[in-house]
């Protein structure tokens, strides 16, 4: 497990970037990036956690975000015939004064709006949707044209609602990172037994109460809520392995079944039988 911030370039031929499944199901990929993203997936149900947003979509899913709000790729633990665009692009893509114009004012209001987080429905989905399947087939002027009629069909839509996403504070430095990354890979390897929130602030050199406040603001998470996040994608793997609940729950390392139910229909949006039983 890493949590990261992502390095981004635009494509060769462009002024943004382009991703077609990229097959990152089996990666749990908790990130962000100064980038705004829109993400779409078709032929799967899974996870929505964007920022300390937590819900499950079923089917498909259509989501823009915005600048640095920690998320999870929307693929992880899929297991069936998905297909994902991923669409990656800088505020100023195409230049510093571009969207001063007023014919772009309704696109303007769409950028500030996805710092939160968007998610679309109904038709604005299917539509976009296929939309963005057909972006990166396109010769590059074609290509720009089209996504600047992608985001004019976002912002005029009503079929949204806003995620409520907090960006990270201020962007990580080296030191932080560094921290940070001692954090996650104790994390890694010790899930499976009790975790003491002294013995992961001393990894830190912090008192426990700077640790919550420092984790909280460079996550959007409690470490409580991340280490849960963890541990319930650890039992899901476990789960799809064939190991029944009580050994998931157990294995992944938390200490009773009705705390583990609670928390795992929680964050997957159902309880782990009838997750066992859907995938099974």
């Amino acid at each position: 497990m890493k949590v990261a911030r992502e390095q981004i370039q635009p494509d060769s031929d462009s002024s943004f970037h382009i991703l077609l499944t990229p097959h990152l199901n089996d990666t749990f990929f908790w990130h962000y990036h100064p980038e705004y993203e829109i993400v779409y997936i078709e032929g799967a149900s899974g996870t929505r956690h964007v920022g300390d947003h937590i819900s499950r979509y079923e089917g498909s899913d259509l989501v823009f975000i915005g600048p640095n709000i920690p998320h999870l790729n929307f693929d992880y633990g899929v297991r069936t015939d998905y297909r994902k665009v991923v669409v990656q692009l800088n505020e100023s893509f195409l230049g510093t004064g571009f969207w001063q114009a007023p014919e772009f004012g309704a696109i303007t209001r769409l950028f500030e709006r996805a710092r939160a987080g968007l998610s679309f429905h109904g038709q604005t989905k299917q539509q976009v949707g296929k939309q963005l399947q057909r972006l990166a087939e396109l010769p590059a002027f074609e290509r720009i044209m089209a996504l600047l009629q992608i985001f004019q069909h976002l912002a005029h839509s009503t079929e949204c609602h806003s995620l409520d996403g907090k960006p990270v504070s201020s962007a990580y430095n080296l030191k932080e990172e560094q921290r940070l990354k001692r954090i996650y890979l104790f994390v890694e390897e010790q899930y499976a037994r009790r975790i003491d929130i002294d013995e992961v602030a001393s990894l830190s050199n912090l008192t426990p109460a700077a640790f919550c406040r420092y984790f909280k603001r460079m996550t959007g998470l409690t470490f409580t809520q991340f280490l849960n996040q963890y541990r319930i994608n650890q039992a899901q793997n476990l789960l799809l392995a064939g190991r029944n609940v009580t050994e998931a729950c157990f294995a992944s390392g938390f200490e009773g079944l009705s705390y583990f139910n609670k928390i795992f229909r929680r964050v997957v949006g159902e309880n782990p039988l009838a997750f066992k039983k859907r995938f099974g």
